[in-house]
Order: structure tokens, then sequence, then C-alpha cells
């Protein structure tokens, strides 16, 4: 037959006081707060330290220069439309003008109007090259024995 359990000696509610020691708990809980901070604290130290050692390794910046480093590319325009008209204005100047590209070499820049109208006078000075090839040079034969 089955067993009666015994009736309990005190009817009084409460809980039962020997499956958890609340000494226990209380430090296993220390113990797991000291082991958080420990990590914690090597985790700072280790990133420190690596900071210190990459900060050495760079160069330093010239005293003179305290400008802000510039905005990497793409760089959007603030007012795009005065930047374009600017741009014409000083291409429009460029084609329209008189000026030097290599003094030592006498390379100048003229008109393109004036460019045109030696080109219409003198014509087209003649390629060296036609159909790919330089001139004078004839196609070898191939094949055959």
């Amino acid at each position: 037959m089955v067993d009666e359990q015994p009736a309990a000696q005190t009817a009084a509610p409460g809980h039962e006081l020997r499956d958890l020691n609340p000494k226990n708990i209380a430090l296993f809980g220390a113990a797991l707060a000291a082991i958080i901070i420990a990590v914690l604290a090597a985790a700072y130290a280790l990133f420190h330290y690596y900071y210190v050692g990459e900060s050495r390794a760079r160069p330093r910046p010239n005293p003179l220069s305290y400008n802000e480093e510039p905005v990497p590319e793409p760089r959007l325009e603030v007012n795009p439309g005065a930047e374009l008209k600017t741009m014409k204005a000083e291409e429009a100047q460029t084609l329209n003008s008189y000026g030097w590209v290599d003094r030592d070499q006498g390379i100048v820049r003229i008109p393109i109007d004036r460019a045109i109208a030696i080109l219409a006078q003198k014509g087209m000075p003649e390629s060296s090259v036609k159909n790919g090839e330089p001139k004078g040079n004839k196609p070898k034969a191939r094949g055959g024995n």
C-alpha cells in the first residue's frame, strides 16, 4: 500500500529554509558583481593600452596647420546654380582669351573664334596616320610558304 505523508508538525504558513541558504545566494551575487567589475576594468585597461600605442604610431600633425580636414568626397554644393554660372564664365573666359599654356615651350592659347578662322584659311593639316596605319608603311602579306 501507499505510505501516507506524515502530517506537518506545525500548521503555520511559511517557506522551507532547508532548500536555499540566503548567505550562499548573497555570496554568489557578490562574487558575480566582483567578476563583472574585474572584467570591465580589464577591458578598459586593454582599450587604453592599445589606444595609447596607436596614438604614438600616428605622425604628429604640423603645429602650423590648424585647419579642419576637408569633408570626404563627394562634397555637396551649397549653391549649385551660382557655382555652375561661375564655372561656365571661367570656361568662356578661357575659350575667348589669349594666354600662355607653357611659356618655356612657347605654347599659347588663342580664342576659339580666331582658331576656327585660321583653320578655315589654311585648311586642316594632313595626318601622318591613315586608316590606322602610319603613312608609307605597307602591310606585309600573310601566310603562304
